[in-house]
């Protein structure tokens, strides 16, 4: 029997891939009118853009140089890629390709690479468990600024958010209770639930980001059930304007504060290690947690190609290739 053919995008951030690369990364996660937007920002949004990556590669270059030059996120992602398509080749003709946003490969390279195979269906999959317009919602418009059918024309499934589905939260309870298993007692214990920040007006708008981190925390606690404490903080803010707090300096800083001794860090909207997980977290926060007196500080690692997570994103593509609708690809922000 024919197997059904079917094509799996994964959307990723990006990251540069040398230490030249940093600037031009900048230059085009500061142009994308997702993330840049304010009046006449048509006209200016590209000078500005040019502005901020000129001011901010060589601070964000030191990042990179510390861990080891470049970002690991596309060689994370590409595994992920792998694996995945290893699972899902025990049921389909699958092909997993990779779409990064801000830097090589780029969407326009995954369109090419899926086009020349032709798939039957297709399954878009932002791996961002939490929907935002900055971050999916980038990710879709763009691939529906690139995407042309020149007469393929494949039934299209988008996974716009992941946050609520049992597995992935699985795979993350599994993680933290790696992180701990050394710990005979964990009643001391301060859980801190870190997310990428995003400025407040965007949630003002209506982005449900917000509120999609405090729920993806709930059902990760209710499932591992740790007689522990928990926080929600917000990471990786940049320039003046207003961000989702409480940061995770301040949030380190009052932990120290109330006498904390062992402190885990839990990355809930990454599912990839790269420069806010290894740098942010695991070197500056460590160090501010260490000069604050706190003896016990750990990071679960990234989901990264974990079999749970694989098993996860393998779950989420056979549902949407099994669904009967027809699910559009014009689902950006």
């Amino acid at each position: 029997m024919t197997r059904k053919k079917i094509g799996v995008v994964l959307f990723q951030l990006g990251g540069p891939d040398s230490l030249e690369a940093v600037e031009p990364f900048l230059y085009n996660l500061f142009s994308d009118p997702d993330i840049i937007d304010f009046p006449f920002a048509r006209i200016a949004r590209q000078p500005l853009a040019r502005l901020i990556s000129a001011a901010r590669a060589k601070h964000v270059a030191h990042h990179y140089a510390e861990i080891g030059g470049k970002s690991p996120i596309l060689e994370f992602t590409r595994r992920q890629a792998s694996a995945l398509e290893a699972e899902l080749c025990r049921e389909f003709d699958a092909r997993v390709v990779v779409a990064m946003r801000y830097w090589r490969p780029f969407t326009e390279e995954a369109v090419a690479e899926l086009a020349a195979y032709a798939p039957e269906e297709l399954v878009l999959l932002p791996l961002y468990p939490q929907y935002s317009k900055t971050t999916t919602g980038s990710s879709l418009n763009e691939w529906n600024r690139r995407f042309h059918t020149n007469g393929w024309n494949p039934r299209t499934h988008v996974v716009r958010e992941f946050y609520e589905e049992p597995a992935y939260l699985d795979a993350v309870v599994k993680a933290v209770d790696q992180s701990i298993r050394d710990l005979d007692d964990i009643s001391d214990l301060d859980v801190v639930f870190s997310a990428h920040s995003v400025p407040v007006a965007v949630i003002e708008q209506g982005d449900p980001y917000q509120r999609h981190i405090v729920r993806t925390v709930d059902l990760v606690w209710e499932r591992g059930g740790w007689p522990a404490r928990r926080h929600i903080c917000y990471q990786s803010k940049v320039g003046a304007s207003k961000w989702l707090r409480p940061s995770m300096h301040e949030t380190i800083q009052r932990l120290a504060e109330a006498g904390a001794r062992r402190v885990l860090v839990v990355p809930i909207s990454f599912v990839s290690d790269h420069v806010e997980t290894l740098h942010e977290i695991d070197i500056e926060h460590r160090r501010q947690a260490r000069h604050l007196g706190i003896p016990d500080f750990r990071m679960v690692p990234g989901l990264n190609d974990s079999p749970s997570f694989i098993a996860a994103l393998a779950g989420l593509v056979r549902a949407h290739v099994r669904a009967p609708q027809r699910m559009s690809a014009l689902a950006g922000g």
